[in-house]
């Protein structure tokens, strides 16, 4: 059989957990092959050993059919292999050929690099496989699907045969997603061979030929795409059978818990990110915001949040202007944000779970008394935390969040925040890069909150999850509102059509 890669019988072991336990997976030459699992599964251990960023304990590596030891990421990209990081790794300031070139400068005469030549095979890659990427722009002013394929050029600049994609669509909106689907063909065709880590069965569907799943560290198999439903493959990820329909009831909307009233904010460039912008929230309901990324949804979370300042218009939270308020002040008043990036905003990567759990109440009883820490009451407040939202990791509590995977620490950051109590959750993109076991699972513990009378607003880039949570959905363009409507009475056409900036009909649905 022709396979670039094989990879048998690898097991690789970190204090505490086996990441990977006796893994089988192999790779046909020209094939786009999914490598399936819920969070925490093993499968970027998996990729970082076939990247040289890991050892294996036990295991055989082969490339065309040559057992290899792939020592570091340089090994891995002589041999033909190379790797888009979910988090990218790109320098903001450099422009894209800069970035390109980045670690494979060739040099004309002793200190001068040869950028003309760089940017010229940039540009031939980027026509050759439909990236059109303009080479001379500066990374931090394209958007992340944009950034994204200069991470894919780089490789292919570095003549890569096998191209590893981790979660590649976990940062782009629906049109890019179906972009890079085509990139990720257009690469195949050319007699690329690419290994699609990501847990979005819909995604796997729509592009991959064979897919292996893995389970808590162990090959579970491997199918054929086409022959396999999407309820198989979720079967065999999670080991129960998953609902993909979010079950709930109608809702009983109470008291206006939340009221923004004709609100403009500025971005960092100082231009109006956000519009004399109107909304309200009832306690008992989920309002969800549609938009594609970057049309104000930021701004308008900031803003409620006391992250940025506010223009002109109000806050009201209970009818009580807060636009003025720090905000420690806001969380005391009953907000509680879960909030875009994990890892920015969400956590300090180097602290344990039980520090992380307490960020906004330490110096409240019972975890400190005059000024000190009490250990006891912060453990305790963790383990139920960890227990209720089902937080795995190395050694419990004290694990530091850093060495967990994205699911779990996004598990960890919605136990905190639902566990407050808040009378508003705001929840952005709260099951960005999970498992459908955790999304399944999440999104109960939404409806839950909805449901003890609490008001929800949810900020999703997946259309699917704004209309399966929420009760009305406010769309949103260049940061201007689009209409309001209620979830039941309209489909992903028509919000495909707001987001694009179309005003609804009147009379048609």
């Amino acid at each position: 059989m022709d396979y670039v890669v094989e990879m048998v019988g690898i097991r690789k072991e970190f204090p505490g957990i086996v990441a990977n336990d006796d893994i089988t997976l192999q790779l046909k030459r020209g094939e786009i092959h999914a490598l399936l699992g819920e969070n925490g599964a093993g499968k970027s251990t998996l990729m970082s050993i076939l990247f040289g960023m890991y050892q294996p304990d036990r295991g055989v590596i082969k490339i065309n059919d040559k057992e290899v030891k792939i020592t570091n990421p340089n090994v891995a990209n002589r041999l033909g292999i190379g790797m888009v990081h979910q988090h990218f790794k790109l320098v903001e300031t450099f422009t894209v050929a800069e970035n390109i070139i980045l670690g494979s400068e060739t040099r004309q005469g002793f200190f001068f690099l040869n950028t003309k030549s760089a940017v010229t095979r940039v540009e031939q890659l980027s026509k050759q496989y439909g990236l059109n990427v303009d080479a001379n722009a500066k990374i931090e002013d394209i958007s992340v699907g944009m950034q994204q394929r200069v991470e894919i050029l780089k490789m292919l600049y570095r003549n890569a045969e096998v191209l590893i994609f981790d979660e590649p669509t976990a940062v782009l909106t629906p049109q890019e997603i179906e972009e890079l689907q085509h990139i990720m063909k257009k690469l195949v065709s050319e007699g690329k061979s690419i290994i699609l880590i990501t847990h979005k069965l819909k995604e796997i569907k729509a592009v991959a030929d064979r897919c292996t799943v893995i389970r808590r560290g162990k090959t579970i198999g491997t199918v054929d795409v086409a022959e396999t439903s999407r309820e198989q493959m979720a079967e065999m990820m999670v080991g129960r059978s998953v609902s993909f329909k979010v079950d709930k009831q109608e809702s009983k909307p109470g008291d206006s818990v939340l009221e923004v009233q004709s609100l403009t904010v500025k971005n960092s460039k100082k231009i109006e990110a956000l519009k004399s912008f109107t909304l309200d929230v009832h306690a008992g309901e989920i309002v969800g915001i549609a938009g594609v990324d970057g049309n104000g949804q930021s701004e308008l979370i900031e803003a409620i949040t006391g992250l940025k300042q506010v223009e002109s218009g109000s806050i009201l939270l209970k009818g009580k202007d807060i636009a003025k308020l720090s905000i420690r002040e806001r969380n005391e008043k009953g907000i509680a944000h879960i909030p875009e990036d994990r890892q920015k905003r969400g956590l300090v990567l180097d602290y344990s779970i039980e520090e992380n759990l307490i960020l906004e109440v330490y110096n409240k009883p019972p975890y400190s008394k005059r000024g000190l820490l009490k250990p006891d009451a912060i453990r305790k407040h963790a383990n139920h935390i960890i227990e209720s939202f089902d937080v795995r990791s190395g050694t419990g509590a004290t694990s530091i969040v850093r060495s967990m995977s994205g699911g779990n620490q996004q598990k960890a950051i919605i136990g905190r925040e639902v566990e407050r109590d808040p009378d508003l959750l705001i929840a952005v993109q709260p099951t960005r890069g999970l498992d459908v076991g955790s999304i399944e699972y999440i999104h109960k513990r939404l409806i839950e909150q909805r449901d003890k009378g609490k008001a929800v607003l949810l900020v999703s880039l997946e259309l699917d999850e704004v209309m399966n949570l929420s009760d009305r959905i406010a769309v949103i363009n260049s940061g201007e509102l689009v209409g309001i409507v209620n979830s039941s009475e309209t489909n992903e056409r028509e919000l495909g059509l707001m987001m694009a900036g179309y005003q609804r009909e009147e009379g048609t649905a």
